[in-house]
């Protein structure tokens, strides 16, 4: 299904503090499921393990990221072409994990991805930004760059604790960084449909978010997490499991809010 494209991409980070929580799950399956439906998607994977990238079929970044970080490259040189359908990678690679002390006398360190975004082209409809499960330069880097992030939630109580540390990184980084940062969707993952656990998680981020929560919820399934290891996503890999229509109802829905917050 082809949609309208926007006329500038939408940028946002996915972005968790507590890993397991379905954030790089979200961040592929739901640039899958964009594609799907005629829409150019640029995953710009920020972890150094770089699960994103091997997902999408690109094995090693090599030094690409870390240089155009410490001012010998650009992203443009570094986008990826993946077998996915309308889906371009921006791989990270192991390099990453020595950014940090690349860039501690460095001023304005927490800027430099902003600035490299913005020399992008803008071919794509969507940006997203995979960030690391923690709160280094490159995920604070990520936060002063975008106008929004989503943000994964596992059904789990302890992923709630994650979530209430993150806002207040979301905070510090609006105060000093982008004033403009707001959070633009809570996704439920991995929810186990037959458990009042997961149920109760769910209810509780409706109660604290509102219309922020996506109505669609990820579920647990066997599928999303077998198609990794065969570098597809899940939209690919099991085209009509319960994990793919998940994604594909997410995707309409995150498209849905977005013509929403231009009207």
């Amino acid at each position: 299904m082809k949609e309208t494209r926007p006329s500038l991409p939408r940028t946002l980070a996915v972005v968790s503090q507590k890993g397991g929580s379905g954030k790089t799950t979200a961040a592929v399956n739901l640039a899958a499921a964009l594609g799907e439906r005629g829409r150019r998607v640029l995953v710009v994977d920020l972890d150094p393990q770089a699960s994103a990238s091997s997902w999408l079929g690109i094995r090693d970044g090599g030094r690409g990221l870390f240089d155009a970080f410490t001012g010998n490259g650009n992203l443009t040189d570094l986008v990826n072409v993946s077998d996915v359908p309308n889906v371009f990678v921006i791989p990270a690679s192991s390099w990453l994990v020595g950014l940090e002390k690349a860039l501690a006398s460095e001023v304005g360190a927490e800027t430099i991805l902003r600035r490299l975004l913005e020399r992008l082209p803008k071919e794509w409809d969507h940006v997203f930004l995979d960030c690391p499960p923690s709160l280094g330069v490159l995920t604070v880097n990520a936060l002063a760059a975008v106008p929004g992030i989503l943000v994964p939630v596992a059904a789990q109580y302890m992923a709630l604790q994650g979530l209430a540390q993150l806002l207040e990184t979301v905070e510090m980084v609006k105060e000093r960084l982008n004033p403009g940062l707001r959070i633009s969707g809570v996704l439920a993952c991995r929810v186990d449909v037959r458990t009042n656990l997961s149920e109760d998680v769910v209810q509780e981020l409706r109660k604290k978010f509102g219309p922020l929560v996506f109505r669609t919820v990820i579920r647990e399934n066997v599928r999303t997490a077998e198609a990794p290891s065969f570098r597809k996503p899940v939209t690919l890999y099991d085209t009509r499991s319960a994990a793919a229509e998940d994604f594909r109802r997410l995707a309409a829905e995150d498209i849905e809010n977005e013509r929403r917050t231009k009207e």
